[in-house]
C-alpha cells in the first residue's frame, strides 16, 4: 500500500492550526520520525503509529515487518520503546488463522525487543492493512532529531536500499530467491543496535528511511537543519537484483511522488544514471537508520554495523537542498 503522496500530505498539515505546548519537544512541523514530549526534567514519551498491506506472502512475516517497521521511528529518535497498540484491518469474511500469525509475528518481534502489546483496534476491511502505534521513553535532553544535521558530519546508512523494488517484483513473480531472502531479512533486523551505538557516539541528528525513499527523508533532514546532504550514490549499499528490476519496471507509485515532493531542491550529477536515481527514490519499509554524525565517530559505527556505509556529508545551505553525485 503507498502511503499518501508526501507533498500531498505536507500541504494539508500546513494548513492546521499551530498548536502550543511547552512540553512538546518534537512535533509534527519538522516532519521527524516520531513525536516526544516531555513529561518531566528526566523523562519523555516517544510515540508514532504505522500500518500498510502486506509485503510477503507469508503472514507471520508480515506481521514481524509491520512491527520492526513501526518500532525503528522510536529507536531513530534514540529512545527506547516499551509497549505497542496493534492497528487491523481484515475482511471479516477472512480466515482467521492468517490473521492470528500475523499478530503472532508481530507480537513475537515485539517481544523479543522487551516491548509489550497492550491491546489494539480493528475493523472489517477488504485490504489486510496491519501495523502498530508504538510508545517509548527517553530523557528530554537526549532527543535525537532529524533538524540539528551539523556542517562537517558525515552521513551513515545502516541498511541497504531496495525494499520498495523487490516487494513490486514479489508482486509480479519477478524478484529472485535471493533478493527475497536479503530484503526480509533487512525488513525484519530492527534499528535497535543501531539505536544504541548511536547514542553513544558524537550524533547530530538521525531519520529512520521509510516510505518516502532514501532522498525524501534526507530532503527532510536537510530542510528541517537548514544545510545541503551531499549523496555518493556508488557509496550506498544495495539489496540484491534491484538493479535489474527497476530495468523491469518494478517500481512503486511511491517512486513518483517522491520525486513530486523534493521537486526542483535536488541536483543530480551527470554520472548518476536513471536507475540509481528510482533506487534512490524507492520507498521502503523497515528501512536503515540514516546518521548524521562527527568524521571519527562514522568511522566508528561502520566497523560495529555490517551494512552501514559512509554515503556523504552536511554541508553548509547551498542551492539545493540535496546535491547527489
Amino acid at each position: 500500500m503507498a502511503k499518501l503522496a508526501p507533498g500531498d500530505l505536507a500541504q494539508v498539515l500546513g494548513k492546521l492550526p499551530k498548536q502550543e505546548n511547552k512540553d512538546v519537544i518534537v512535533g509534527f512541523d519538522t516532519a521527524d520520525d516520531a513525536g516526544v514530549v516531555r513529561l518531566s526534567d528526566e523523562l519523555a514519551l516517544v510515540q508514532t503509529v504505522d500500518f500498510f498491506t502486506p509485503v510477503c506472502d507469508d503472514p507471520f512475516t508480515y506481521g514481524r515487518v509491520a512491527a520492526v517497521n513501526a518500532l525503528n521511528d522510536v529507536y531513530a529518535m534514540g529512545g527506547i520503546p516499551i509497549t505497542a497498540l496493534s492497528i487491523v484491518g481484515f475482511p471479516q469474511s477472512g480466515d482467521f488463522d492468517v490473521l492470528g500469525e500475523i499478530l503472532a509475528g508481530g507480537q513475537a518481534a515485539l517481544n523479543e525487543e522487551g516491548v509489550t502489546v497492550i491491546g489494539g483496534h480493528s475493523i472489517d476491511d477488504k485490504e489486510i492493512k496491519f501495523g502498530y502505534a508504538i510508545t517509548g521513553t527517553i530523557h528530554p535532553g537526549r532527543v535525537v532529531k532529524n533538524s540539528t544535521a551539523r556542517e562537517g558530519d558525515l552521513l551513515v546508512l545502516t541498511k541497504p536500499l531496495g525494499t520498495g523494488v523487490i516487494s513490486t517484483g514479489i508482486k509480479f513473480g519477478k524478484a529472485p530467491a535471493e533478493a527475497i531472502t536479503a530484503s526480509l531479512k533487512a525488513q525484519t533486523t530492527s534499528a535497535r543496535i543501531a539505536s544504541q551505538m548511536m547514542t553513544g557516539l558524537d550524533v547530530s541528528a538521525c531519520t529512520d528511511i521509510t516510505g518516502f525513499g532514501l532522498l525524501g527523508h534526507s530532503f527532510e533532514m536537510a530542510k528541517a537543519s537548514r544545510k545541503t546532504l551531499e549523496i555518493e550514490s556508488s557509496s550506498v549499499p544495495t539489496l540484491p537484483s534491484v538493479f535489474d528490476l527497476i530495468e523491469q519496471k518494478m517500481l512503486t507509485r511511491g517512486d513518483r511522488n517522491n520525486r513530486t515532493y523534493i521537486g526542483d531542491e535536488i541536483k543530480f550529477s551527470s554520472s548518476v544514471s536513471s536507475i540509481m536515481q528510482s533506487l534512490l527514490f524507492d520507498p521502503q519499509t523497515a528501512g536503515g537508520l540514516l546518521i548524521a554524525l562527527s568524521p571519527s565517530d562514522a568511522e566508528k559505527i561502520i566497523e560495529m554495523l555490517d551494512d552501514a556505509r559512509i554515503i556523504g556529508r552536511v554541508t553548509s545551505r547551498s542551492e539545493k537542498l540535496l546535491d547527489i553525485r
